[in-house]
């Protein structure tokens, strides 16, 4: 399944570049996101969501297949795993910057999704809906941080003596709000698939 959106920044290409491969800067821009660690290359981390009055967090893991600073260009895996035991999703993300002009921005982010397990056959109709709305709150909290408006987050420090792994220091963020996302009572019969997804498609770390 391909997911396609956009979103304009009002900074030059070069500072949106750089605000969104800086790992703990932009990660708490994320809907629910909260980076908790880096080793080897991978990226690991939480999402917390919320469904009615039950909040949980899922679990998801990233590296970086291509990172083009001349042609402002990042390709992202993802995975997601569902907690329930039903299904994962697999993602491979890419993140394409575009001048509008000198002083804004265009993020284009496709991404190729790929579900298994019994999540595979549901809901599949719901989620260009909700990558949609995620990615407008990606965009406002964005806006916020570059603007300064919202904290700095916390930064990586080493754990032990094994400097391959660092533990990031983060406030935990507020659960994304699934019903809301969504806008649709279909989401009661599918929240493992949007779980899933969310845990791949924002997992926007570098």
């Amino acid at each position: 399944m391909d997911l396609s959106n956009s979103f304009d920044v009002a900074r030059p290409i070069d500072e949106t570049w750089a605000a969104l491969t800086d790992v703990e800067r932009v990660v708490p821009c994320l809907p629910g996101a909260r980076l908790q660690e880096v080793e080897d290359g991978e990226y690991r981390g939480v999402v917390r969501v919320r469904l009615g009055r039950i909040v949980t967090e899922f679990a998801g893991a990233a590296t970086i297949a291509d990172q083009n600073a001349t042609d402002y260009k990042i390709v992202v895996n993802g995975q997601g795993l569902d907690a329930r035991g039903e299904g994962n999703a697999e993602a491979v993300v890419t993140a394409k910057l575009e001048p509008i002009n000198d002083t804004t921005t265009r993020v284009l982010v496709d991404t190729d999704l790929t579900l298994s397990g019994r999540v595979a056959q549901l809901g599949k109709g719901v989620l260009p809906e909700v990558s949609a709305n995620l990615m407008a709150q990606f965009e406002e909290n964005l806006a916020g941080m570059l603007n300064g408006s919202t904290p700095a987050p916390g930064r990586a420090s080493a754990t032990g003596d094994d400097r391959a792994r660092r533990v990031i220091e983060m406030p935990e963020p507020e659960a994304i709000d699934l019903m809301d996302a969504a806008r649709t009572p279909v989401l009661k019969r599918i929240a493992a698939i949007v779980i899933a997804v969310v845990a791949v498609r924002w997992w926007w770390r570098r």
